[in-house]
């Protein structure tokens, strides 16, 4: 194959240039991609946090939370042959969790550093080589993050019990997932209570707090099914994990969107459930409103 060369702007300003002798195109293109990504998070953390007012929200009281409040949904129709290649042999996360909302909420709170280090060799399986060289630094350095963002993650894994989530579109998924948008169309408090782990939390980014713990959980739902307020859900698949378009239910007309919600699986137990904004919803090819029944 002939030698190719070329010149690019740089992602610190200048230009690079690639040849194909000594990177493939793919590294070269990630070592853009990730310079590009670090800026930005250097960037974000150096503007003022946005201030909260919690006034408006009554009992029951949230559980305030110190984690990122800017996590979003990602469909799974995007994720299909993303990595481009099977993972290396030093990665060390499935798919699956690297993917799910709980580590890309972990990701948020790693250093800048850490999280493109742990990114790409564990989610994407480079070698410790190829990420020195995307980041322009030694391997011991890439070795030592390395070590530093696991340690961190770890500490920050669900309780200690929960068993694994049942595997993507497998019966015992699809059962777990049925039960609860029965009982949730039907607003049957017991039915989704039952569903629960002990220590479940529900998260409602942006906002930093959400309701912990089946009891916590329980008052939110009975406030939010109060009025006689119904839900129709309409199932799809977001970050690995269950997820469904919500929408109102009004005696005649059309139900508009009322929300997006994540469920994250302990065995056949919920452990966790994230509120998102209706906004989200065309990234799913969910429709902002049904028509009337």
């Amino acid at each position: 194959m002939a030698r190719r060369s070329g010149s690019w702007p740089s992602p610190t300003g200048g230009s690079c240039r690639f040849t194909e002798e000594r990177a493939s195109l793919r590294t070269w293109l990630y070592k853009i991609a990730t310079n590009r990504c670090l800026n930005a998070r250097r960037a974000a953390s150096r503007r003022p946090a946005r201030e909260w007012d919690m006034s408006q929200f009554e009992a029951p009281v949230p559980t305030p939370r110190d984690e990122a409040a800017w996590l979003q949904p990602f469909p799974d129709a995007f994720l299909e042959g993303a990595a481009g290649r099977p993972l290396g042999p030093e990665a060390r996360y499935e798919q699956s969790e690297a993917i799910s909302l709980a580590f890309v909420a972990a990701l948020q709170l790693l250093p800048p550093r850490q999280v493109a280090v742990l990114i790409l060799r564990d989610v994407l399986g480079f070698r410790a080589s190829e990420v020195a060289g995307m980041l322009e630094v030694s391997v011991p350095s890439v070795n030592s993050a390395l070590k530093r963002a696991r340690a961190s993650l770890q500490r920050r894994q669900p309780a200690a019990g929960h068993q694994p989530p049942p595997a993507a579109g497998s019966p015992a998924e699809d059962a777990i997932v049925a039960r609860f948008a029965r009982a949730w169309a039907s607003a049957d408090l017991g039915a989704l209570v039952a569903l629960l782990t002990d220590d479940v939390f529900i998260a409602m980014p942006p906002e930093p707090f959400g309701y912990e713990g089946r009891d916590g959980v329980a008052r939110y739902w009975a406030r939010q099914f109060g009025a006689g307020r119904r839900f129709d859900l309409v199932p799809t698949r977001a970050n690995g994990q269950p997820a469904f378009g919500a929408y109102l239910r009004v005696p005649a007309g059309i139900r508009h969107a009322a929300g997006f919600y994540v469920l994250t699986l302990a065995g056949d137990r919920i452990c966790a459930m994230t509120r998102f904004e209706a906004s989200v919803l065309p990234w799913f090819g969910l429709p902002r409103s049904l028509p009337a029944r």
